[in-house]
């Protein structure tokens, strides 16, 4: 849902650095894999209840994700890069929320196997429904840049990232913030089985 005006507000800020990176000659598929390998390196420290460093990484990981996307349209946009891309942010994302079950099972592990299937709903309905208007060529209007078709929803990327972050700054909450988000990517599935039901009629 918020993911086109946190879009908007930091284009005229990656797109500096991006610039940077690729008179460097970074490409942007080094980009997106460098960014997974902090995100991962950031799943075990929260793992270890580092989750102030934890967080560190987990934002610098989210920059390079935005940061890759910028070096390919200053540079060449690739299927390749698109599907590296969009395949580790969900691999990221699951292995955060796995990282809080490992660091307090007892409290933290059934509202986590929530998450994630809440998880798999939301990115199952986003990846089937790109694959389905691929083949209708289909273009969104709102993500002309992106890859492939991105449907929106009340849980993208920038709503998963606030709670992330709020699971880090207060990981006693954790089970608490994980069920509400839950709850809301169930939400995010259900209008997007609709808006499919609908479209491909």
């Amino acid at each position: 849902m918020l993911d086109r005006f946190a879009l908007r507000w930091l284009e005229p800020l990656v797109s500096p650095l991006a610039r940077q990176l690729v008179r460097r000659g970074v490409s942007a598929d080094q980009v997106t894999l460098t960014g997974f390998a902090i995100g991962l390196l950031g799943a075990a420290l929260i793992a270890q209840r580092a989750y102030l460093a934890g967080l560190a990484l987990l934002l610098l990981s989210r920059l390079c994700d935005g940061l890759d996307g910028a070096v390919a349209r200053q540079t060449r946009c690739t299927d390749r890069g698109g599907f590296l891309d969009i395949t580790l942010d969900f691999i990221f994302y699951a292995a955060i929320v796995l990282a809080f079950a490992v660091a307090e099972p007892s409290a933290n592990a059934l509202p986590a196997a929530v998450l994630l299937a809440g998880f798999m709903g939301t990115g199952s309905s986003f990846l089937a429904f790109a694959v389905i208007a691929a083949k209708r060529h289909m273009a969104s209007t709102i993500y002309p840049a992106k890859s492939f078709y991105f449907l929106g929803g009340l849980t993208e990327g920038t709503e998963t990232l606030l709670f992330l972050t709020a699971m880090c700054l207060w990981p006693a909450q954790f089970a608490l913030l994980a069920w509400v988000f839950a709850g809301l990517c169930a939400v995010t599935t259900a209008t997007r089985l609709w808006w499919g039901w609908k479209a491909f009629a």
